[in-house]
């Protein structure tokens, strides 16, 4: 009887990971709901997943005045220091996702890419990366299309003199869902 209840558990699980959709497997274009997504998916199949309208995505981060790269390594001082763009970050991120959602991508960390207007200090555009393979790639377009507007409607950064010098900005990280960050 053990070993029937072992068994038929393990189906259900099958079943259920099979059932699970991977939208992100090829390279394609999602339209939804008025707006439209791009799934970009390299050989080694990281996806690289963003708004069709970012003009950022691929661009070099560049000085204005003479469109050269800065020197390696980057020292940059872009943007004055703030207690809480990387609180409201992270929580946007995971308010994002339902409970099944945060239970599906436990252990996984989702890259986020936030561009950022070198005048105004406003996020203008957002991206994503994971690979086709995680449990990333069985989440909606909608979910990541939420992330992208609060982003852009809460996040904020006072640029210095320096970084107005830039065609962009650049914010990046990886993220557990459901991971909360704590004041520094």
């Amino acid at each position: 009887m053990k070993t029937m209840m072992i068994l038929i558990s393990t189906l259900f699980c099958v079943t259920y990971l099979s059932a699970q959709s991977y939208y992100y497997d090829v390279t394609r274009t999602f339209h939804e709901n008025g707006y439209t997504y791009q799934c970009d998916v390299s050989p080694s199949k990281l996806v690289r997943l963003y708004n069709k309208e970012n003009k950022l995505t691929y661009t070099k981060w560049v000085f204005k005045d003479t469109g050269k790269e800065p020197p390696f390594p980057y020292n940059i001082d872009d943007a004055k220091d703030d207690t809480w763009t990387k609180r409201k970050c992270y929580s946007i991120v995971n308010n994002a996702f339902s409970a099944a959602e945060k239970q599906r991508t436990c252990g996984d960390e989702l890259g986020i890419c936030m561009y950022i207007d070198s005048n105004t200090g406003k996020v203008v555009e957002v991206d994503f990366t994971f690979l086709s393979i995680d449990p990333f790639a069985t989440i909606p377009i909608s979910v990541y299309r939420e992330i992208e507007v609060e982003l852009k409607k809460n996040i904020w950064f006072t640029t210095t003199e320096e970084g107005k010098k830039m065609n962009y900005l650049v914010r990046m990280w990886n993220q557990e869902i459901g991971v909360t960050i704590l004041p520094d």
